[in-house]
């Protein structure tokens, strides 16, 4: 009694290098937005042992030339005139830990780390609701790229990981 083996129809696998190249501008996407939010927890601690955060903020939008007037400037000030050191303190510390999140993720993916791509969906996963109903009720430019590009990434790493086509056989071919 003979056995005949079918080799099973497999999808092509991902070329290594334009894998590795997708994952690398993933991983400086996130890199970008943990330096960014990095800076803007160093702009908050230099509000600690301010005398009126109020002032710096209406600095802040005259240097913008935005109106004090609009209804979100006002929501602004309001919250810099509510300012505390220990709320300072607070969104300094979410903003921190927000950036070591991203720049681990960075370094995973830049690196073909199996477990980064599984923060690239989840955590990208969890934006979309949000980003969604930013869209809803301010349609810009900016909005939908950020939608656009969030939806990329986790389309990408859904695939890669159900795919087989993972980072970890990525970096095994490199």
């Amino acid at each position: 009694m003979s056995f005949i083996v079918h080799p099973k129809l497999a999808p092509p696998e991902p070329e290594p290098g334009a894998s590795l190249q997708v994952l690398r501008a993933v991983a400086t996407f996130e890199m970008t937005k943990g330096l960014i939010v990095l800076l803007a927890a160093c702009g908050v601690l230099l509000l600690v042992h301010r005398e009126d955060p109020w002032d710096i903020a209406d600095g802040l939008l005259r240097l913008l030339h935005i109106s004090p007037d609009h209804h979100f400037a006002q929501v602004f000030l309001d919250w810099a005139d509510n300012l505390t050191e220990a709320k300072l303190w607070a969104v300094a510390a979410v903003a921190v830990a927000y950036s070591a999140l991203r720049f681990v993720e960075a370094y995973g993916l830049w690196y073909a780390r199996t477990w980064a791509e599984w923060i690239a969906l989840i955590s990208g996963t969890l934006y979309l609701p949000f980003e969604i109903y930013n869209l809803v009720h301010r349609q810009s430019v900016f909005h939908v790229s950020v939608l656009l590009i969030n939806v990329a990434v986790v389309l990408y790493m859904g695939y890669a990981l159900k795919t087989g086509a993972s980072l970890h056989s990525v970096r095994q071919h490199t």
